[in-house]
Order: structure tokens, then C-alpha cells, then sequence
């Protein structure tokens, strides 16, 4: 992977670009780039370590939505250490402060520009890399569970791909806020036993092997659950209707298994939306704007990071790769046999 070092300028930076704009894992590779500019409350920020998400491998393929205010450079996770601020930002931060953040994109890279309202200061507890692996991944499920699915003790919850990043932190949080009962469904059985024995849900389920939802239905007595947190989309739609309870949130962040039903796939009930008065809503988190970001910043800060510091909480790091390798973190996340975090960090 060739690193182009040839714009010889003071304020450059080397950022993961795709040649061409968008295409496969081969077009990823390492280039100089402008230093990004800050203004109002943002920081330039000096990368450390930035963590991989799904929808990096969609962005990387043209196939996401990208927000306006993204730079095209992938990423929206990152730790690393304040380089400069500006005149606007947030008066806890300072130059050299260790800090980690969410972003609109561009946490590929040397530096960063990103608003002071989406970072927050780094624990010494935590390394580098798991502090990368924590803004998108447990914003987002905090997302998921509280703001759309309107979590509260005592109700029961599935998670569907289980040991995907977002369930690992959703599951934890589930379990540390009062969940009556925690499933989740994986498409390998590893996957499932990881669910069960390490994270500490109550039963999880091989989508492939087995009929997940009439599991779920008989281990809660056919009462079903109270909300569901979906990512796959048609392979699971008929059976996120059957395994709801009455008065259900389904929370749909992907649709994994493409965008329509196809043959082979269970025929839906759309008489269980009005039978028990079920509520599907889909969500993305990096379409909202910065002041909803910020209240789950805020959220997590004060309720999530604590559990960070004594080790309640665990960001689970599948594989840590030098950014030079970032071909090689993509056919990884690609693989779909990962269970947690690909880290990558900045020498």
C-alpha cells in the first residue's frame, strides 16, 4: 500500500483516502492530505487510534448516505490528543488533553477536526484503542435502547446480532440498567455461547439453525419482548413481529439482508402491528445533528463512563492493526467473524 509523501507542506496531514472515490478493499490506501481547518467549537485533534464500523465498508462502496458536513475521509470513532482550539469551544479542554470523540467522518487520519461538544476527556483506566472502540458503538445502542426503544427497568429486550460491537455494549447496558430479561441472536454458534457466557445474556439463539422467535416466545412464557433491536432487516422482520409483546419497540439501524423480502424469507404478519400495538422505528445515528449527538455524549459521560473507569463495563477489542494495515482491518469486518472491536492505530 503505497504512502504518498510528496505535498512537502506545513500543515499536511496523511489521512486513508479511496482512490477513485469509492470502491473495494483495494482501493483503500494511504495518502497526503491538507491539515483540516477548525473554526466556532471545534478541535484539531491528533489521532491515536480510530475504530471500524459497519458502515465505513458501505461508505467505502459509495452504498451510504454520507451526511453534508462529512469530510469524505472514512471514520467517525477516534482517540487522540488536542492540538489546537477554537475560539468557541468548550471550556474544559485544553491544547494536550487526552480526549476521545464521535465525528461526522474523517477519524481516518493524522488529524481530526471535530466539535468540542462531541468529545470527552480519556479516562487513564483505558488505552487508546479501547477508547476508540467506545463513541459510535455505545452512543449508538445507548441510542437504540433509550431514546427509540424508551428502555426502562424491568423490561425485556433482544439484541440481534449479538456479537456484533453495538449489541456487545447494548447487552452490557441492558444488563446494568435493570433488563427483566436479555436475549440475542447470532449466525454462528460461537457467537451465541459468547453472548450467553461472557456478556451474561439469558439465552441467544443461531439464526441459521434454529426458529429464533418461537425459542424467544416459549423461554418468556409467549409473553414475547419489549423491545427489539434490529439490524438485519427483511431476514428478520417476520419473526421481530411474531416474538413482540404488546406495546414492542422494534428499533431498525440496518438492513443487512438487503432492502426487500425475498424468497425464502418468512411472509410477515402485519396484522401483529395492530394486535399488539407495535411500534417499528428506524434510526441512524450520524444523520442527527450535533445538538441530539451531544445529549448522548453527555448521556454516556455521565452514566456509561464511570462503569469504564472500575471495570464494570468492557470494550471488547476483536483486533488491533497499524493503519498502514487498513486493507486488512476492512476483509476482517468483511468476514463477519468477529466478535467486538477492530481497532486501528497511528504510529
Amino acid at each position: 500500500m503505497p504512502l504518498v509523501t510528496s505535498m512537502a507542506m506545513a500543515d499536511a496531514g496523511v489521512n486513508a483516502d479511496i482512490e477513485g472515490g469509492k470502491g473495494g478493499i483495494d482501493k483503500l490506501h494511504i495518502t497526503e492530505m491538507p491539515r483540516p481547518k477548525i473554526d466556532h467549537a471545534k478541535a484539531l485533534v491528533k489521532v491515536k487510534a480510530f475504530g471500524l464500523n459497519r458502515m465505513d465498508l458501505l461508505q467505502r462502496e459509495g452504498l451510504y448516505p454520507v451526511p453534508p458536513q462529512a469530510p469524505k475521509t472514512l471514520g467517525v470513532e477516534f482517540s487522540g490528543t488536542i492540538e489546537e482550539l477554537a475560539g468557541e469551544s468548550e471550556s474544559g479542554f485544553k491544547k494536550g488533553d487526552a480526549v476521545f470523540g464521535l465525528a461526522y467522518g474523517g477519524a481516518y487520519a493524522e488529524y481530526i477536526a471535530v466539535s468540542t461538544h462531541m468529545l470527552m476527556h480519556k479516562p487513564d483506566e483505558l488505552s487508546w484503542e479501547q477508547s476508540a472502540g467506545i463513541p459510535e458503538t455505545w452512543i449508538t445502542a445507548t441510542q437504540a435502547m433509550y431514546l427509540i426503544g424508551e428502555f426502562a427497568e424491568g423490561k425485556s429486550i433482544l439484541w440481534h446480532a449479538g456479537a456484533s460491537a453495538v449489541s456487545i455494549a447494548g447487552i452490557q447496558l441492558s444488563l446494568a440498567n435493570g433488563a427483566s430479561e436479555v436475549y440475542a441472536t447470532a449466525r454462528q454458534d460461537e457467537k451465541c455461547d459468547f453472548c450467553v457466557k461472557e456478556l451474561g445474556a439469558k439465552a441467544a439463539y443461531n439464526t441459521e439453525t434454529t426458529d429464533w422467535s418461537a425459542k424467544i416466545l416459549e423461554a418468556t412464557g409467549g409473553k414475547g419482548v419489549d423491545i427489539i433491536v434490529d439490524y438485519i432487516g427483511p431476514a428478520t422482520f417476520a419473526g421481530n413481529l411474531n416474538v413482540a409483546a404488546k406495546d414492542a419497540r422494534i428499533v431498525n439501524l440496518a438492513s443487512l439482508s438487503g432492502r426487500t423480502l425475498k424468497e425464502g424469507m418468512a411472509e410477515p404478519n402485519f396484522g401483529a402491528f395492530v394486535a399488539k400495538r407495535i411500534r417499528f422505528e428506524g434510526s441512524s445515528l450520524r444523520s442527527r445533528d450535533e445538538q441530539y449527538q451531544g445529549r448522548l455524549r453527555d448521556q454516556l459521560h455521565d452514566h456509561a463512563l464511570p462503569k469504564f473507569k472500575d471495570g464494570s463495563f468492557k470494550v471488547l477489542i476483536e483486533k488491533v492493526y497499524p493503519w498502514e494495515q487498513i486493507q486488512d482491518a476492512h476483509r476482517l469486518m468483511e468476514s463477519n467473524k468477529t466478535k467486538g472491536k477492530i481497532i486501528c492505530t497511528i504510529s
